[in-house]
């Protein structure tokens, strides 16, 4: 008996110690798939991550993906712990997407055509956007570019 309750005290401890991570995962980039077109992530110059307060992870191929999941109201917005976009200029970089810089553009050929690359500085950003004729935007107003 006192052995079975020795296993059962060390088994709850193990699942209380190991409950669910808030952490990031790394995106892996042909066989993650999106959360919200159910494609493989291909082209590591895009994506993007959501990550519950619960733990819980949604990842995304695309800018247009990972916004029209977030204003979609499945999980409330003040539910998620870390919103992260994959940086243009450091592929496959995830950066806090709440601080990121983004450029709209018709010459941005993102997965789904969201048309809109994220950068972690003001100066990666400058380096493309007279080249490619595109707008700056802030994460308020990326957010509602797909709605």
């Amino acid at each position: 008996m006192k052995i079975l309750i020795s296993v059962f005290s060390a088994s709850l401890l193990i699942l209380s110690t190991s409950a669910c991570s808030t952490d990031p995962e790394p995106l892996i980039y042909g066989t993650d798939v999106c959360h919200f077109c159910k494609m493989t992530l291909m082209d590591k110059k895009f994506g993007a991550e959501l990550v519950t307060k619960k733990g819980k992870v949604y990842k995304f191929d695309d800018m247009n993906c990972f916004l029209n999941f977030y204003n979609s109201g499945y999980e409330p917005i003040e539910g998620f712990k870390h919103k992260l976009v994959v940086d243009y200029a450091n592929p496959g970089k995830l950066i806090d997407a709440t601080n990121s810089f983004y450029l709209k553009s018709a010459v941005i050929r993102s997965p789904m055509n969201g048309q809109v690359a994220a950068f972690e500085s003001k100066a990666s950003m400058d380096i493309f956007k007279k080249d490619w004729k595109a707008i700056y935007l802030g994460w308020g107003e990326v957010t509602t570019q797909y709605k």
